[in-house]
């Protein structure tokens, strides 16, 4: 009988591995590298704010770059997973992120206006290259892991971004306080590199990983995951492309969702951005204390995020719709994470810090809408479906420094700060509760004898 690569790929054997388990760890370790690097700025920016005179409009447009470009790759970058699988697009997307990265600390080569010019421009590359990422993270998870596993699986990658602010903040603070600002940007940019090389060696498709036993590959495949996603003709040029895409925008739970998400991500660049420089500036922290704080949040934040992804799949065990066990954490961790309002109120340094962790905590709990894209993409477009969601999700990484920078600036505080972010997790909870409706998967009708059913109640009209 002649061989296949498959006969290669998933040996045979009754034992089942758990190789999606050293999957989910990859994209774990890579989404925490691609968020420090996200969150450099936030805490070398107070070093740059002093060094270089900037105001805080200046810095909030600076904080904006990575926003900027990261919106407008998003749907590029879906393409290219879609059309080159997420192995080969996501590898280049770290070395490339990487390599951004660490010419950051260059800049201070220069001297004046070309320091902002040259770093603006190194923020918009980042973002650029790090595009495709998380619609490459929703993509792996959707290949790798069944439906009931999927809200953790999401959880944890998502919560990567709490665990770099754990972890990287404090690093950050005292290389900062130690070696200068410069040399935060060539430490995260080496670590990316090393990134590189470890996906290299780890990540590959269901089928064709060399560690995955068949009885694996039929255990998750039973259970709602899309094994073949990387090895389908969808891959190659899709005629429908345009019109998919009015298809997704079209669908009222997916609205709902983008909104919902634009509303989350606020929260998040808050706390990537202004935090840190909210500690120092309104509560008179050091930088280095600054980022030991700031650290704090985030551990609950991590917390959140995890258990907001076991709750939900605990909840589908249970007998819960999936509609009810994705949103009744988003909706009780978006109204708890309201609660950094009363920061407004509070002159205690200490219990600033506590309310800010429950908010943070709340933020995580809430943060599920990855879960949701794993659970609704249609298979042949996962890679676009993710991106667009991104694309709506990350206009906040625009507008919220921006936002926040002339609240700021025109205020001379952060109270104002602190309403507009809390006002955002009360629209998320409206959005989840009054546009959504049911999630489920979405089936693209095809002339190809492929019929989709989606339901027409769905559709906005």
């Amino acid at each position: 009988m002649r061989e296949t690569m498959e006969d290669h790929a998933v040996p045979a054997g009754p034992a089942r591995t758990r190789v999606r388990y050293t999957i989910l760890c990859m994209l774990f370790v890579a989404t925490t590298i691609g968020y420090a690097d996200r969150a450099s700025l936030s805490i070398t920016g107070a070093a740059l704010h002093s060094e270089l005179g900037l105001n805080a409009v200046t810095l909030g447009y600076i904080f904006s770059a990575f926003g900027w470009s990261y919106v407008a790759a998003q749907i590029p970058g879906g393409w290219l997973l879609d059309r080159f699988g997420s192995r080969r697009v996501y590898a280049a997307s770290i070395l490339l992120w990487s390599l951004f990265t660490l010419l950051q600390g260059t800049v201070g080569l220069l001297t004046g206006g070309a320091v902002v010019l040259a770093l603006f421009t190194l923020r918009l590359l980042v973002g650029m290259a790090e595009a495709p990422a998380f619609p490459g993270n929703s993509r792996i998870v959707a290949a790798w892991f069944p439906t009931a596993e999927r809200g953790t699986a999401a959880a944890v990658f998502n919560s990567a971004q709490y665990f770099a602010t754990v972890i990287f903040l404090p690093l950050e603070g005292w290389i900062t306080h130690r070696f200068g600002w410069r040399y935060v940007f060539y430490t995260l940019g080496g670590l990316g590199l090393a990134v590189f090389v470890l996906w290299l060696r780890t990540i590959y498709s269901p089928r064709q990983h060399p560690r995955a036993s068949r009885a694996e590959i039929d255990f998750i495949a039973r259970g709602g995951a899309l094994v073949d996603m990387d090895h389908q003709p969808g891959g190659q040029r899709n005629p429908r492309f345009w019109a998919d895409i009015k298809r997704l925008l079209s669908t009222r739970m997916l609205v709902g969702v983008y909104i919902g998400q634009y509303c989350i991500t606020t929260l998040t660049y808050f706390f990537l951005t202004w935090f840190p420089i909210y500690l120092v500036e309104q509560r008179g922290m050091s930088i280095l204390k600054a980022g030991f704080v700031a650290s704090l949040p985030a551990v609950c934040g991590f917390a959140g995020g995890v258990l907001g992804g076991i709750f939900s799949d605990a909840l589908l065990r249970r007998g819960y719709t999936l509609t009810a066990a994705r949103k009744i954490p988003i909706v009780a961790g978006m109204l708890l994470s309201t609660c950094m309002i009363g920061c407004n109120y509070i002159k205690t340094d200490a219990l600033v810090v506590v309310v800010m962790s429950l908010a943070f905590f709340g933020k995580g709990i809430g943060a599920l809408g990855w879960a949701v894209v794993a659970d609704t993409s249609p298979k042949e477009i996962a890679g676009v479906s993710g991106a667009l969601f991104n694309t709506f999700g990350n206009m906040a990484a625009i507008t919220t420094p921006i936002v926040i920078g002339y609240i700021v600036a025109g205020s001379g505080s952060f109270a104002g700060a602190l309403v507009f972010v809390g006002a955002n997790a009360v629209a998320a909870v409206i959005s989840y509760l009054l546009i959504v409706g049911p999630i489920e998967r979405i089936e693209l009708g095809r002339a190809d004898g492929q019929q989709g059913t989606p339901p027409q109640k769905e559709l906005l009209t």
